[in-house]
């Protein structure tokens, strides 16, 4: 499990899912994409919908909060996108079901510990920067 915050010099201001969208599917991309599919073999929803979120499914939500949900044959995978006061977190859990997911993961997980936090901070910037253009 890793989590992974950003602490705002503001409250950060929307729904954990519009915070989810921003940072899966606008900052992750089709980069995200690629890994989440095709490295991982994720099983995602290709349409955009109201029940996903950059093709996971949402599995539950709280105030506060949401957690998406995806699985393929190696591994299940769970994030926690928390939008709260002035915090914005993504927490990724991932439960291997099988040994060759364990090793895939392990190769690209250095590189998921140093793209998450840009992602928040990208995420954090894009909504800074709309909020700033519709008061100007």
């Amino acid at each position: 499990m890793d989590v992974f915050a950003l602490d705002s010099p503001a409250p950060v201001d929307g729904s954990p899912e519009r915070w989810a969208r921003v940072v899966l599917e606008e900052s992750a991309g089709f980069g995200g994409q690629f890994v989440w599919r095709v490295l991982l073999g994720l099983r995602l929803r290709w349409r955009k919908t109201p029940t996903h979120v950059a093709g996971w499914r949402i599995a539950a939500r709280g105030d506060g909060w949401i957690e998406l949900a995806a699985r393929s044959p190696l591994l299940s995978g769970h994030l926690l996108v928390r939008a709260q006061g002035r915090e914005l977190s993504l927490t990724t859990a991932l439960h291997y079901r099988r040994r060759l997911g364990a090793r895939i993961w392990s190769r690209l997980s250095a590189t998921h510990r140093r793209a998450a936090p840009t992602l928040l901070r990208q995420a954090y910037e894009a909504e800074r920067a709309r909020g700033a253009a519709g008061r100007g």
